[in-house]
């Protein structure tokens, strides 16, 4: 009987020939990393346990939810990084100037890489099996053992096997598609399973678009999302990263939960109503009904705001005016990002559009600053959660997005198709 992706890593890193879907493993990890919030609760912890890390160079911290500080107490949780960071050699800290949002930031700088098993005290951390690795985001406390012995206990998850075939249309992109397929399973439709992406049709996904789709996994209760490395990912490879790595294939006769069928040719442009991602509508329900009048477009993250989202944007906001009613925040999702901004004119696009063009933060992904917002007011957003109260008043919306949407939406005042903007 064969291994899927996720358990051939599984298996890898706990020195064992294989492993099954619900088995408890003992793992050694590749990369453990935590932001502002998570990481100075796990400090505390791993003090109780070790006074030096287990490794410097795999250990990674990166303060990214409410910088530039936005108030005493941010400061203070990003002091405590910085602190330990210095007093541990840490080789992976990155801060204003450096910095950027972590689950961008760390495959940019190729920190992360195929066939490692990483884990990260945020939940979208699966973002990293766009490149073919096991990764996971976990709480406080593991990350704090992760870090102080460089090993952690699994659950082997059991996997669901999305084929997908077909090629996009212009205006579709990863966003689009991972919440397509929300909206088809549900928000527990992959409860701690593992969604490992086959098909020939993923040779018409981007890396970005891969990016955004591991990143939402979570989104659809999955423990991991993870992608095959095909010559995509290795020129990707190629450009970010020094390390070595393995590269993991399922087995032919691999076992899986069940299968899911995605025609990306079929797929819409897609918004997910408040307050689940699984809400999801395509845009042409949407124009069937009456306009949905926005107050708020946020247009960046770890999901959207990589340059190819930033491209896309532009396309659809160059030499047009966003709406009055609306405001509207461009937030790249690290420093290299911005530079190439500027670079292709980018920002000059947005700020000549009304837009707000700002430093890479999560920023208004959770309420956290740059864009909260008062209670009634609706917002598109490209994040990737739309829970009561994320973004700030628990009687806000918030409507998921591709960048696509997001922009056109921007113009016209009110949730639109691109489609009609080109």
């Amino acid at each position: 009987m064969g291994m899927t992706m996720t358990e051939k890593i599984l298996a890898a890193h706990a020195g064992v020939g294989e492993v099954r879907a619900g088995q408890l493993i003992e793992a050694n990890l590749d990369v453990v990393m935590a932001n502002d919030i998570t990481g100075p609760m796990a400090i505390p912890v791993f003090y109780q346990m070790a006074e030096k890390v287990f490794d410097k160079e795999k250990v990674v911290l990166v303060p990214d939810h409410f910088t530039p500080n936005k108030d005493i107490k941010s400061a203070e949780n990003a002091k405590s990084l910085r602190e330990f960071a210095h007093k541990q050699g840490l080789t992976h800290y990155y801060e204003i100037g450096e910095m950027g949002i972590e689950h961008a930031l760390l495959p940019e700088q190729g920190i992360v890489a195929p066939g490692e098993c990483i884990i990260g005290a945020d939940s979208h951390t699966c973002t990293y099996g766009a490149l073919g690795a096991f990764s996971t985001g976990v709480g406080t406390t593991d990350i704090a053992t992760g870090m102080a012995t460089g090993k952690i206990w699994f659950k082997v998850p059991s996997a669901i096997k999305v084929n997908v075939t077909g090629k996009p249309s212009r205006f579709v992109s990863g966003k689009d598609v991972i919440l397509h397929i929300i909206g088809r399973i549900g928000v527990d439709g992959a409860l701690y399973e593992s969604l490992e992406f086959n098909g020939d049709g993923i040779k018409n996904l981007s890396m970005d678009d891969r990016f955004t789709i591991a990143n939402m996994a979570i989104e659809a209760g999955a423990k991991n999302g993870i992608f095959p490395v095909d010559d995509i990912t290795l020129s990707y490879l190629k450009e970010h990263t020094k390390k070595d790595y393995t590269i993991y294939e399922a087995d032919a006769d691999a076992v899986y939960s069940c299968e899911l069928e995605v025609d990306l040719s079929e797929v819409r442009p897609t918004v997910a109503f408040p307050h689940l991602p699984g809400n999801a509508k395509t845009i042409d329900e949407i124009e069937k009904g009456e306009p949905i009048v926005i107050d708020q477009v946020v247009i960046g993250s770890c999901t959207n705001g990589r340059i190819e989202d930033l491209r896309k944007a532009a396309d659809i906001l160059k030499g047009k005016k966003v709406n009055s009613r609306v405001r509207v925040m461009i937030i790249p999702a690290t420093q290299n990002i911005v530079l190439q901004c500027i670079e292709e004119g980018l920002a000059q696009i947005f700020i000549e559009a009304g837009c707000s063009f700002n430093t890479p933060s999560c920023g208004p992904c959770m309420g956290g600053h740059m864009g909260v917002m008062a209670a009634g007011e609706r917002c598109v957003s490209t994040t990737n959660r739309n829970f009561v109260g994320r973004m700030g008043h628990v009687e806000s919306l918030i409507y998921l997005a591709s960048p696509q949407v997001a922009a056109a939406s921007a113009i016209k005042g009110y949730i639109a198709n691109p489609e009609v903007i080109l």
